[in-house]
């Protein structure tokens, strides 16, 4: 009996030991190159739950993707600095606001992408009108066909795409294709769109597939979020908008009656060619080919129209968050109206500072996000912002049920807008890989408006009496998605 009870007591001293070990060792580790919240978030993980804190940690802990990629996407980034200088991207319109330019120079630096002017851009509200345009294009193809989405299936409402790609195909045209592995793995029409992808001789590749028996992995949460088309250079689109039912084919959202509603802008003019460094960079990134002495990086196609734009890359290959500066730096820079639509809306404290300061300068701020949440943890943790948001003056818009407002969009008084994959919240800006768009020229934002009018008059507005009428429950809720949403 004596024996045993030692043997107990110095396993429980062994215990305290390693935990005690463990504690410092997070407390040197986590915070390193983290900001303070995400760093907190994971202290408490690991102080209060140990062993599930330790393995999520040792698991999802390293924001960042494997060195070679990294590598990868630094020379990528060099060689379009290389190629693109000097170069003509159009003419610019005159009498840009003092600070725009500077905006420009931190995208380039953080980028590597141009401001191209001349370029005509439209809006695509319709769900189902978007996708039959981008088959109509399709099929004015000649040379190469450019797919790259978070989510790629085949079913009834993409049909014609589908179709489109395989009547190119057909006529020697290179179909490429990019789809996120994790995102569409196990998700229905899965295996008949690769099945279908391979009838047509597309040659696809999945974006950063987790399969370590095939010596590809990293964390398994990063994601390709990009949405985007380009054909033979000359047409290009992107938005927030996947190649899917907009139902997502899910029992889950059927049975809610849950549909999506996207928001996809055509391109025309130089900037295409951008978009197309954007697939052609992460082509290179899943397959180590290097397409560029096929395709003319950046050769210059002219349009009639007269917009700047320059499309701003981000993900957890480039070293800084770079959506979140260009968002950040437009907040402050606007002088008098900020309208925001984002889904998913969980800003860091900078973010969160340059929204509740714009309302402090007297600005007129406006968010849209959806009613109805399809993601729990993201629902509670955007809920436990409105009170905050709401103090300060900023103006919510709840596009109602069973609606998910899944368009991603900005616009900055009456001249600037942005548009691309990319949610306001913590997964956009450190875990996604993302595509955004800066556009100068007040006939796009006038376009802009007038989806922003659909947008409200489908929508109501939350009031600060409603929102503290909200039942403790909620609030409990709410508070604790926050403090997970920041694990990154």
């Amino acid at each position: 009996m004596i024996e045993i009870t030692l043997d107990a007591s110095w396993w429980l001293i062994l215990v305290f030991v390693f935990d005690i070990i463990v504690r410092i060792l997070a407390v040197i580790y986590v915070p390193r190159n983290r900001r303070p919240t995400a760093a907190m978030a994971w202290l408490l993980a690991i102080y209060f739950i140990p062993l599930i804190g330790v393995f999520l940690f040792l698991l999802i802990g390293n924001p960042r993707l494997p060195r070679k990629r990294r590598r990868q996407q630094d020379a990528i980034n060099q060689y379009i600095r290389d190629t693109s200088a000097g170069l003509d991207f159009g003419t610019l319109r005159p009498h840009a606001p003092q600070w725009f330019q500077s905006l420009v120079t931190m995208n380039r630096a953080l980028g590597a992408m141009p401001l191209a002017g001349d370029n005509d851009a439209h809006l695509i509200s319709d769900y189902q009108e978007s996708l039959d345009e981008m088959a109509e294009a399709i099929r004015t193809a000649e040379r190469y066909v450019h797919v790259e989405f978070y989510i790629l299936q085949t079913d009834a409402s993409t049909e014609k795409f589908f179709a489109a790609l395989e009547e190119v195909a057909a006529r020697g045209v290179v179909v490429r294709v990019l789809l996120d592995h994790w995102a569409n793995r196990g998700k229905p029409f899965y295996k008949q769109t690769l099945r279908r992808l391979d009838a047509m001789g597309a040659h696809w590749k999945l974006m950063l597939p987790v399969q370590p028996l095939k010596g590809k992995y990293q964390r398994p949460d990063l994601r390709n979020h990009r949405k985007l088309l380009v054909v033979d250079g000359k047409v290009g689109y992107m938005g927030s908008q996947n190649v899917t039912d907009s139902t997502y084919n899910l029992r889950k959202n059927i049975k809610r009656g849950l549909h999506w509603v996207d928001l996809m802008v055509r391109l025309h003019g130089p900037v295409v060619a951008s978009i197309n460094a954007v697939f052609l960079s992460d082509w290179y990134s899943e397959t180590d080919e290097i397409l560029t002495d096929e395709i003319d990086l950046f050769k210059v196609e002219s349009s009639h129209g007269d917009l700047d734009c320059q499309i701003v890359p981000s993900g957890p290959g480039f070293d800084s968050e770079n959506n979140l500066r260009l968002f950040a730096a437009l907040l402050y820079y606007a002088q008098r109206r900020i309208i925001i639509v984002s889904p998913y809306f969980v800003p860091d404290e900078a973010l969160l500072l340059a929204i509740t300061t714009a309302c402090q300068r007297g600005l007129e701020v406006e968010l849209f996000v959806s009613e109805e949440g399809d993601q729990a943890m993201v629902y509670h943790a955007q809920r436990s912002y409105y009170e905050a948001l709401l103090r300060a003056g900023v103006k919510i818009w709840m596009y109602r049920k069973p609606y998910i407002l899944h368009s991603k969009c900005m616009t900055i008084d009456d001249e600037i807008a942005v548009i691309g994959s990319s949610n306001m919240d913590m997964r956009s800006f450190g875990l996604n890989m993302e595509i955004s768009m800066l556009v100068r020229g007040e006939e796009f934002v006038r376009e802009m408006r007038g989806v922003e009018d659909k947008y409200r008059s489908l929508s109501r507005e939350l009031t600060l009496e409603e929102w503290l009428m909200q039942p403790l429950r909620s609030t409990v809720l709410d508070n604790i998605a926050r403090l997970t949403s920041a694990l990154q």
